[in-house]
């Protein structure tokens, strides 16, 4: 039975109770985990706080060469840290492998940073004495992440973290815990303190991390009515929060565009990971002379998108990661149906013995989806794209902006005057010009809206795992 790791040590729940993770795929118990709560919390919250003083104090680039070491050891068991990941979440083994690359890589871009960052020199106006800015750790962070990408987005949360000489409370998904715990393990068995990543398990440890006061920043991603849960719970203790939220992304394709590249992109942004991601194009605006071509390009590459078990090799698209979820999508996709929308491929749920125990959904495009339906107006998390057509680029900003989110964005077109406009005036964190939605390390990741506030990834995220310390020096 998988445990706990607080203060590097395997740990059960405080209560004793325990709870199964299950298989999407076939619904088969994958293990049982520890079911956590206030006392787990508060135990790994006092272990990252006795580790943080050694932590802290390291120099930079004693502590880059721990990090890099232990990231090494985690990325050689990638092919390990896969299958667990397939099993608990449902996504394709392929997937799986590259999230647990990108956790393993991701800790490694951090620690090239920690002894990078650097201070300022500050002439004041009085000439004996100089100004300095310095930045220091925060100290204790809590990490609560999702299911969707469980391993990419508690990387997301932990590299800047334990870079910036940071102590971590990590809460995974009650439903995705199991390759978080490997990969954390994997860091730890590589040479990362013990303390300073520690993982709980359970629902009710993550309200528990927002409450405690030992924890002085919080960053999530989740859906945004959780978001507005935990920003007014944390607001007692006036921690800072950093929410990563949901989004309805739009994508414009104007008549100029390459339709190829558009389409290939287009595909791979919507039905990636069974369409669940925050960052995916779920709302795409085509212009008349693109619609058709397009259409019959998006519709040849769904035909491709072989619904299954994700550890089988000829799957491209594993289950929703639960009933409830598919249940969702489906009543989105037959609220359009309802308004006048049309099916123009896929639809419904895949039909053999094979698919009979698990989540799984076929993907499905709808044309002429009205404003008013819920695929538009909700963010769809799921295989499912409506796709609508637009007369000039002027309708398609419009109708892009016209979302309480703002999360990702795109625009397909050859015109640099058409691009210039949508990267000015699309109302979103990031945008990809004739681009797949790739979110860099290099590039800060965030949203504006109801998509949230913060930054992950760049030195942006590095930075807001610190705080800014102005000192005067007037000799000594």
């Amino acid at each position: 039975m998988a445990t706990m790791i607080i203060e590097g040590e395997r740990a059960q729940a405080a209560s004793g109770d325990t709870y199964e993770v299950r298989n999407p795929a076939t619904g088969e118990v994958v293990d049982r985990v520890p079911s956590g709560g206030e006392a787990d919390v508060d135990r790994a919250a006092k272990a990252a706080r006795k580790a943080f003083p050694s932590w802290s104090k390291l120099a930079p680039a004693e502590r880059a060469k721990i990090l890099h070491k232990a990231a090494a050891h985690m990325l050689a068991k990638v092919d390990e840290i896969a299958p667990v990941l397939t099993a608990e979440q449902g996504k394709t083994i392929l997937e799986s492998k590259i999230e647990a690359q990108r956790f393993g890589e991701n800790i490694a871009w951090f620690a090239d940073l920690a002894d990078k960052i650097h201070g300022e020199y500050v002439l004041l106006p009085d000439t004996r004495t100089y100004g300095l800015v310095v930045r220091n750790p925060i100290g204790v962070t809590g990490a609560i992440v999702p299911w969707n990408f469980p391993l990419t987005l508690a990387a997301n949360k932990v590299a800047p973290a334990i870079a910036a000489g940071n102590c971590v409370v990590l809460k995974p998904s009650s439903t995705t815990p199991l390759a978080t715990l490997k990969c954390i393990e994997a860091l730890i068995e590589g040479g990362l303190p013990e303390g300073v990543v520690n993982v709980v398990l359970g629902q009710s440890t993550g309200n528990a991390i927002v409450t405690h006061p030992d924890i002085r920043k919080v960053a999530l991603t989740g859906s945004t009515p959780t978001g507005k849960k935990v920003m007014a719970a944390a607001a007692p203790f006036l921690k800072k929060v950093v929410l990563e939220l949901g989004g309805s992304d739009p994508c414009i394709v104007l008549d100029d565009a390459d339709l190829d590249e558009a389409a290939k992109a287009i595909s791979v942004g919507r039905f990636f990971n069974c369409g669940q991601a925050c960052l995916a194009i779920k709302r795409l605006y085509v212009q008349e002379g693109a619609f058709e071509p397009l259409l019959e390009r998006l519709v040849e590459r769904a035909k491709k998108l072989k619904p299954g078990n994700g550890m089988e090799k000829d799957t491209r698209m594993g289950p929703m990661h639960t009933e409830t979820q598919r249940a969702e999508v489906e009543a989105q996709v037959q609220d359009a149906l309802d308004k006048g929308a049309k099916v123009a491929f896929g639809g419904g749920r895949p039909e053999g013995s094979e698919y009979e125990k698990g989540n799984f959904i076929n993907p499905t495009i709808l044309t002429d989806v009205p404003d008013g339906s819920r695929m538009v107006t909700e963010e769809v998390f799921g295989p499912a794209l409506p796709v609508m057509r637009i007369k000039d680029l002027d309708e398609g900003l419009a109708r892009a902006n016209n979302s309480p989110f703002g999360l990702g964005s795109s625009i397909w077109t050859s015109s640099m005057a058409a691009a210039h406009r949508a990267v000015k005036e699309l109302e979103a964190g990031y945008t990809w010009v004739n681009a797949l939605q790739i979110a860099h390390d290099e590039l800060p990741f965030g949203g504006t809206k109801e998509s949230g506030f913060g930054k992950e990834h760049g030195l942006e995220a590095f930075y807001q795992y610190t705080e800014q310390k102005s000192v005067v020096y007037g000799g000594l």
